[in-house]
């Protein structure tokens, strides 16, 4: 009975997502560190697509037929939160560290989204989304000041967060497309179809540099992260995910993904042993204070949701805004 009850816990659902997700980062670098970035990024999301479709010819939906405007619309959304966030992401990870990268993206991705709808009049401009956006945006310029620094490492990792920012801005953008998306497709399916049209084009980026890589040396490492990567944060997460914002609601769910940077420094810290400078660290945890009090807006987060799942609306940040969360 407790352990049924542990299962069908949404809170224990979406924890298990974002230990996902915060691990996601340190495993990809693995990969990365023995192949090249595109080839990277096209097993992660060529293994993925395959166990989304396994995952929906298992559901009993794949004879529900889709419209075709929404089926084109979602592989559409998957060039963007795809193809294009996963390039600039695995390109990222071949120059700076995993840390930066679970850092930059989570936080940052919903103080982008939020900027947007702040400055184009569809959410309320109130004092704690704007000195939220304030202070995060200046953790952020702050953490970019501590990568370019000569000890932090240089110019490459500079470049490499930048890379993770450019994924950042995809995915707020993938964030603002997502209720036309959503709207007559349900989400495993729209997932599904955008992962799968994103490892198509994954897949010809990759073509170039396939053959540069010496398979038959690579070590097992390799096979176990990319396997890990396609079934867990890829497939596995994304269905708790779901279960979990059906039953708290987005507002609450979003809270959950401020766990994906602790985790992710844990991974990077003890794994990879990765770290970051002083004044990254301060920048990281001025975003972080500004990212939580933009997505709160000041209240308490107890009553920031309902417990039933409601429509997202323009002045309630989604649970996508919280996140790159799914394909990350």
């Amino acid at each position: 009975m407790g352990t049924t009850s542990r299962f069908s816990n949404p809170y224990a659902l979406l924890m298990v997502t974002m230990v996902l997700w915060g691990s996601s980062f340190a495993s990809s670098k693995s990969v990365v560190a023995h192949v090249p970035h595109s080839v990277g990024a096209f097993l992660r999301f060529g293994g993925g697509a395959l166990a989304l479709l396994l995952a929906v010819a298992m559901s009993g939906s794949r004879t529900e037929r889709v419209p075709a405007r929404n089926g084109w619309l979602a592989a559409g959304a998957g060039v963007l939160g795809v193809f294009a966030y996963n390039g600039f992401f695995f390109w990222g990870l071949s120059l700076a560290p995993s840390l930066d990268a679970g850092i930059l993206i989570p936080v940052m991705s919903p103080v982008l989204t939020s900027t947007f709808l702040l400055t184009t009049g569809k959410e309320k401009a109130t004092w704690a989304r704007v000195t939220g956006l304030a202070l995060g945006l200046t953790g952020a310029g702050i953490f970019f000041i501590g990568a370019g620094g000569s000890g932090a490492g240089g110019s490459s990792r500079l470049l490499g967060d930048a890379l993770f920012l450019l994924s950042a801005v995809c995915w707020a953008s993938y964030t603002l497309a997502g209720p036309r998306v959503l709207a007559g497709i349900e989400p495993l399916k729209a997932t599904t179809y955008a992962t799968c049209a994103g490892a198509v084009l994954l897949g010809f980026l990759a073509a170039p540099d396939v053959a540069d890589v010496a398979w038959s040396d690579l070590p097992a490492s390799v096979w176990l992260n990319t396997v890990f990567l396609a079934i867990g944060p890829a497939a596995v997460a994304n269905l708790l995910y779901y279960r979990g914002v059906g039953t708290v609601g987005p507002a609450k769910a979003s809270l959950m993904m401020f766990n994906v940077p602790v985790i992710n420094t844990l991974c990077a810290t003890l794994l990879l042993g990765e770290s970051l400078g002083w004044l990254q660290a301060t920048g990281a945890l001025v975003l972080a204070l500004g990212a939580v009090l933009a997505v709160t807006q000041g209240k308490p987060p107890w009553r920031s949701a309902d417990t039933k799942a409601q429509p997202p609306v323009a002045d309630e940040p989604t649970v996508r805004e919280a996140t790159p969360a799914r394909n990350t």
